[in-house]
């Protein structure tokens, strides 16, 4: 089979033309095809539902500090693109705190005619006052960059500046930049990611900026971060060679740089003398053999001299990961997923490291630990919590320097979810592993209702709850069943669960989302006809497999940003940085598995398939428009029910809250068009 599908021409490859006229007349047409079928009375009012719970004056303003100033950057119904904003933490804890606008992204697009979305800003340290803005096209992961006053809130005059292009920059110090971007000859790898490192030197021509660090074309990307602590100034360089593999060097004063001398797969970060490295694969030393998805510990300058005695800080256990690690000032935060639940531990260096649990947290919550502090040099020991369940509105709260919770904000209730609850369960995949779930719905479930089944199953991305806020309010409060799949291929239960749904077991997570389908239909919670399949990106590769292998098990397929035809991937835009998770087509031992969950060329004629909608955007530089546009022109030619909508912004998602409520809004009107016995829903 896989021979067979290598030879076959595609009728529909005018369609990867992402700018091409005949292209962009055939979206267009199809656009207008959907919006009439789609967009009515009810379709209006969801949209506008949507968009006024995201855009609530009293949602939470989450926050950066800066020399001594908290910067949030908003968006409402007056500041669609945004406004970078600052405050102090006096005002912060009020209930209506007063902002001063440091820049106005509307305003900005306006006077210059440009479609701009906000990517951020990395200042230099200590003072903070100046910074590099960086700012996309319609949501682009290309960005431009341009050098910012914080305190006269205008870009400077003459200061460092660079034209669209895929990358980013780091402050050596205030006339110098470590710079990694796609612009220039040969600038690019394989996968349109930086390939080099350059020394930029302010007031000089980029072009001729002496070159400090390359990898190869056949790379996925190099960078270089800059360690500014007090006595231990150093330059990291990285070489990402897969997306899972990649090898870092510092810099030395004389001489190449050298080599850290890790596992390809394992996560490291260095913190003053102290090496932390978290493992995704069994490491056999001399010493003992230290487990997959264990956290290392050693003095950083020993491990260089050749020491490899480490402290080991975690140590996994059945289906108990740990899910990231951080530091404070002088403490290493852990978060750690213990069957799914969240634990937030705090390890104090030392000869023997203490580690204690932070006390005060829900037991069923989700439990996000992000830095307060932008700066390195301003770093403190305290730290924000994002707590939140799917229908318990987020908490944003303060971890002071002596380990007490503080709440500082709660968003506001989005929907009633007084006749809600939430429940775990499990189904048994094609090779017997038990598939967690989580199901959203009525307590009272009085038999089959319409439900969707979400899921992603890739990149060791883990599915934990988070506040349904829109979703509850246009779909749960309805009286319908919100349910997420915790298929293998996401980093749930660690290493191995996402290398269980990787290459190879890329057919077997999708088959772990199907007996989750199965198991629903199997307890009542709903039909075959009344479920539908949804996911985005590596998602769309999944539920676009759903309709190609389990049609019968779905009664729609809403299927956004997607990857699927496997066959050519690797030849549109980034689609090279993913063969460690998919494969490589061009190799036929890999092709011979990827055609199985190839999904564009698995569409079979006179075969009955769900009806699907299939979402993309013009400005997506992640994953190829070409996807959804060919998919849905092959279901089209079969006279099959497909509906097909790409904006012309919006990059790898949404351009801002407006979009993101119409695109939600428009796969809410399908589900009503689709999925049978709904009602007034």
């Amino acid at each position: 089979m896989a021979e067979r599908m290598q030879e076959r021409p595609d009728p529909y490859l005018r369609l990867e033309d992402v700018e091409g006229e005949e292209a962009l007349a055939w979206v267009r047409a199809h656009n207008e095809i959907t919006k009439a079928a789609l967009c009515d009375a009810s379709f209006e009012a969801d949209k506008r539902t949507l968009y006024e719970i995201s855009t609530r004056p009293d949602n939470i303003p989450f926050i950066t500090r800066r020399r001594g100033q908290l910067y949030n950057f908003w968006q409402d119904a007056t500041h669609v693109r945004g406004l970078w904003r600052r405050t102090s933490m006096e005002e912060y804890r009020t209930a209506e705190p007063s902002w001063e606008t440091v820049l106005d992204i509307d305003a900005l697009a306006d006077a210059e005619r440009e479609d701009w979305v906000w990517k951020g800003c990395g200042t230099l340290q200590p003072e903070q006052r100046y910074g590099l803005v960086s700012l996309s096209r319609g949501g682009a992961d290309a960005v431009v960059m341009r050098e910012f006053d914080l305190v006269e809130k205008r870009f400077v005059d003459d200061g460092f500046a660079l034209p669209e292009a895929k990358g980013g920059a780091a402050w050596l110090d205030k006339d110098q930049l470590l710079v990694s971007t796609t612009l220039g000859a040969n600038a690019a790898t394989a996968s349109g990611y930086p390939r080099s490192v350059r020394l930029w030197q302010r007031g000089s021509d980029f072009q001729q900026a002496p070159l400090l660090f390359q990898g190869e074309f056949n790379d996925i990307y190099i960078s270089a971060s800059v360690d500014l602590e007090p006595g231990y100034e150093r330059i990291f360089y990285r070489r990402q060679i897969t997306f899972e593999e990649g090898i870092s060097y510092l810099a030395q004063e004389q001489g190449d740089p050298l080599l850290i001398d890790l596992p390809l797969d394992a996560r490291f970060d260095v913190e003053k003398d102290w090496l932390i490295v978290k493992l995704k694969s069994d490491w056999a030393l001399p010493e003992r053999i230290y487990p997959a998805d264990a956290l290392l510990a050693i003095s950083f300058s020993r491990f260089v001299a050749g020491d490899r005695s480490f402290e080991m800080l975690f140590e996994p256990g059945p289906r108990r990961v740990l899910s990231g690690f951080w530091w404070t000032k002088s403490r290493l935060v852990l978060t750690v997923l213990d069957n799914l639940a969240s634990q937030i531990w705090l390890g104090t260096p030392g000869t023997d490291w203490h580690l204690e649990r932070l006390e005060g947290l829900p037991d069923t919550a989700s439990v996000h630990t992000m830095s307060l502090d932008a700066g390195q040099l301003e770093r403190t020991d305290e730290f924000l919590l994002s707590i939140s369940s799917f229908i318990e509105p987020t908490k944003l709260a303060l971890v002071t320097e002596d380990k007490r919770i503080e709440v500082l904000k709660e968003s506001p209730p989005a929907f009633d979810a007084s006749n809600l609850e939430v429940t775990r369960h499990e189904a048994v995949s094609v090779d017997g592993e038990r598939i967690p779930y989580y199901q959203i719905g009525p307590k009272e479930q009085g038999g089959p209702r319409p439900t969707v089944l979400y899921g992603y199953g890739g990149f060791s991305v883990s599915m934990t709850p988070g506040y349904l806020g829109g979703i509850g309010k246009t779909w749960l409060e309805r009286g319908n069943v919100w349910v997420v799949a915790n298929i293998r291929g996401g980093g749930e239960f660690g290493a191995a669960w996402h290398k269980a749904g990787m290459r190879e077991g890329k057919r077997l997570s999708h088959d772990d989302f199907a007996a989750i389908a199965r198991d629903l239909v199997k307890r009542g919670v709903t039909t075959e006809e009344r479920l539908a399949a949804y996911g985005g990106s590596n998602g769309g590769l999944l539920v676009g497999n759903m309709l190609t292998r389990y049609p019968e098990l779905f009664g729609a397929i809403w299927c956004t940003v997607p990857l699927l035809d496997m066959r050519r991937y690797t030849r549109l835009l980034a689609g090279p940085s993913w063969v460690a998770e998919y494969g490589d087509p061009e190799r036929p031992e890999d092709w011979a598995y990827m055609a199985g969950f190839s999904a564009y060329q698995n569409l079979e004629e006179g075969r009955a398939y769900p009806p699907v909608l299939l979402v993309t955007s013009r400005r997506d530089d992640r994953v190829h428009p070409g996807h959804a546009r060919k998919m849905a022109a092959k279901l089209a030619a079969m006279k099959q029910p497909v509906f097909f909508y790409e904006p012309d912004d919006g990059g790898h998602g949404a351009a801002n809250k407006e979009q993101a409520a119409f695109l939600t809004a428009l796969g809410l009107a399908f589900l009503r068009k689709t999925l049978a016995g709904e009602g007034d829903v």
